[in-house]
């Protein structure tokens, strides 16, 4: 089953974590997302719900890098 994607529509790039304020995924993450195997798309899906709490954070960058 392919796993689709977390977009809500809240599309804003947070300036200091550099993640989306929606769906909590990087630029990169999100245009990406369509060549992206399932196993690569689960694994970002799992990590979303941590990236939540680095919205604003200006240690995300140095978090997100450990991921």
């Amino acid at each position: 089953m392919a796993v689709i994607s977390p977009c809500i529509n809240i599309c804003e790039i947070d300036k200091i974590s550099n993640l989306c304020r929606g769906c909590h995924r990087s630029l990169r993450e999100i245009a990406s997302w369509r060549e992206l195997s399932d196993t690569e798309r689960q694994k970002i899906m799992s990590m979303l719900p941590n990236r939540k709490t680095l919205i604003g954070n200006p240690k995300a960058q140095d978090v997100i890098r450990e991921q």
